[in-house]
C-alpha cells in the first residue's frame, strides 16, 4: 500500500458534485501536483485528504488507516503527520513573523526563549533573514510571507505537505525561488510532497502529474514525460487550449 491512497472519494456541496470519484496513490518521499481550471475542486480534494473536509462518500487511508472513518481524537493523532500550506499564507496580520511562525507552540505555553531557537532556525531553513523576525505581515513582501507560512508548517515537523497554490500572486522569478525552496526542502527533510497549482512551471520539479477534470483524476504521468503526453485532457490544460469540448486527437506536429 501507498503511503496515502485516496480511494473514490466523493463530496457534494448543495447540488453540486465537486469530487466525483475521485482515485490516486501517493508514494512514500515523492512530489505530485494536481492540476486542473479553476474551479475543479483542488483545494477541497487536498483538505479530504488532510481530514478537514469529511467526503460523503470514500475513502482516504494514511499508512494503512481509514482517516475518514476516524473519530475526533484519533483524527488528531493522524493530522500530526501532516502540514498545509494555504494559497496566501494565512499568516494574523496582528502578529509578527516569530509569533506566526511560533504559534504552534506559544499557544501551548512553551516559554518563548526556548520557541526562539527553533523559529530561527525555521527562517535559515526557508532563507530568510533574522531582522525579519520581528516584522508584520504587511511589512513582508509576497514571497517573504510565503516562506514564513512555509517555515510555520516546517516547525510542527510534518510527514506529508500539502501546498495550495504556493506561488498565486508571485512574479515569475519570486515563483521559481519558492519552487526551488519547496522542492530543496523536500529532498532535505524527506518529506512527501501534494501540491495543487495552476503553473506548469512546476513540473520542473516534481515527480508526477495528475489532471483533476470534473470531479476525477482524469490521468496520471511522470513529470518528465508530460509534455509529451497525447492524453487529452492533459495535452489541453498545459497547452493552455480555449474551453470546449475536449479534444479527441492529437496530433504529432514536431515534424
Amino acid at each position: 500500500m501507498a503511503l496515502i491512497d485516496i480511494v473514490d472519494l466523493y463530496k457534494r456541496f448543495g447540488t453540486k458534485e465537486v469530487t466525483r470519484g475521485v482515485s490516486l496513490s501517493i508514494e512514500e518521499s515523492t512530489s505530485t501536483v494536481i492540476i486542473g481550471r479553476s474551479g475543479e475542486g483542488k483545494s477541497v480534494l487536498l483538505k479530504q485528504i488532510i481530514g478537514l473536509l469529511k467526503p460523503d462518500s470514500g475513502h482516504v487511508y494514511v499508512e494503512g488507516i481509514d482517516i475518514t472513518k476516524l473519530d475526533e481524537h484519533a483524527l488528531d493523532q493522524q493530522l500530526k503527520k501532516f502540514g498545509y500550506v494555504f494559497q496566501f499564507a494565512a499568516l494574523l496580520d496582528s502578529l509578527n513573523t516569530f509569533e506566526n511562525i511560533g504559534i504552534s507552540l506559544l499557544e501551548k505555553d512553551v516559554p518563548e526563549k526556548e520557541v526562539l531557537p527553533r523559529v530561527k532556525k525555521m527562517l535559515k531553513m526557508v532563507n530568510l533573514p533574522e531582522d525579519s523576525l520581528y516584522k508584520y505581515p504587511a511589512e513582508l513582501s509576497g514571497g517573504m510571507r510565503k516562506r514564513v507560512g512555509l517555515a510555520r508548517t516546517l516547525l510542527t515537523e510534518p510527514k506529508i505537505i500539502l501546498f495550495d497554490e504556493p506561488t498565486t500572486g508571485l512574479d515569475p522569478i519570486t515563483a521559481r525561488i519558492i519552487h526551488e525552496l519547496i522542492f530543496s526542502l523536500k529532498d532535505a527533510l524527506k518529506v512527501t510532497i501534494i501540491i495543487v497549482s495552476h503553473d506548469i512551471e512546476i513540473f520542473k520539479y516534481v515527480d508526477r502529474v495528475a489532471i483533476l477534470h470534473e470531479g476525477q483524476i482524469k490521468y496520471i504521468c511522470d513529470a518528465k514525460t508530460v509534455w509529451d503526453s497525447t492524453n487529452p485532457y492533459m495535452y489541453q490544460f498545459i497547452r493552455g487550449l480555449p474551453e470546449g469540448p475536449i479534444i479527441t486527437e492529437v496530433t504529432n506536429t514536431s515534424d
